[in-house]
């Protein structure tokens, strides 16, 4: 829970720093600008509110935990998804970014707030699957991590970064996604932006991968 909450408060302090032209740079993410990354962090902290309000059933059994809660696919996102496209329009029609920002600060303290106070025992459902909040939350960890190095990708390069210990905690849980350890001569930045397909790595850095027996890119659903 610590390590979703300064994750969560490093990202929001981030969207609050950027400059109004920063919206109209390009994120990290395939064919989204700042903007509508930031957009789809609203819809993200809604999710959030929604699962922590969804209690499963009194007597289902968690059906995944913090790593089986992604899901690991062969195609990389291309932007052309119906989710992504209703982003960007819906993004476009804050028009002014300051809003947009207000509209984050306000759902985004809410589910800080409501991850703080949730008990980490209780059963939630989301996506069809059962999970106990202390593994969805940690989940959200890796979410908010590669969202944050989405957001400065366009950025200069003293934008606010990611926490390091959010970002070994992120690195640690797409390990245990991959099944295997990431090639220690990789940063934890590198690692989370190579495995998952954010930047082309070198041969060094591919070889390296194929020695510990992991397929990259590792695109999450």
């Amino acid at each position: 829970m610590d390590h979703f909450s300064r994750a969560w408060s490093a990202l929001r302090a981030a969207v609050a720093a950027l400059a109004e032209e920063d919206f109209e740079r390009p994120s990290g993410c395939t064919g989204w600008l700042v903007r509508d990354l930031v957009c789809y962090l609203v819809i993200d902290a809604q999710d959030v509110l929604i699962t922590l309000a969804t209690p499963a059933a009194p007597d289902a059994a968690p059906t995944c935990d913090a790593a089986s809660y992604w899901k690991v696919s062969d195609r990389p996102p291309t932007g052309d998804d119906p989710l992504d496209a209703l982003t960007v329009r819906l993004a476009a029609a804050y028009q002014d970014p300051g809003l947009l920002t207000f509209h984050l600060d306000d759902v985004g303290s809410a589910a800080g707030r409501a991850a703080v106070l949730a008990d980490p025992a209780l059963r939630v459902e989301t996506k069809g699957e059962v999970l106990t909040v202390a593994d969805y939350l940690d989940a959200y960890v890796l979410e908010w991590t590669l969202h944050h190095l989405d957001l400065i990708a366009g950025l200069p390069a003293d934008a606010p970064r990611p926490p390091a210990e959010t970002l070994a905690a992120a690195r640690a849980l797409l390990e245990r996604v991959a099944g295997a350890e990431f090639p220690a001569t990789l940063s934890d930045t590198d690692a989370l932006l190579a495995g998952t397909g954010r930047r082309t790595p070198d041969e060094t850095e591919r070889a390296a991968f194929a020695a510990a027996g992991v397929r990259i890119p590792l695109s999450l659903g």
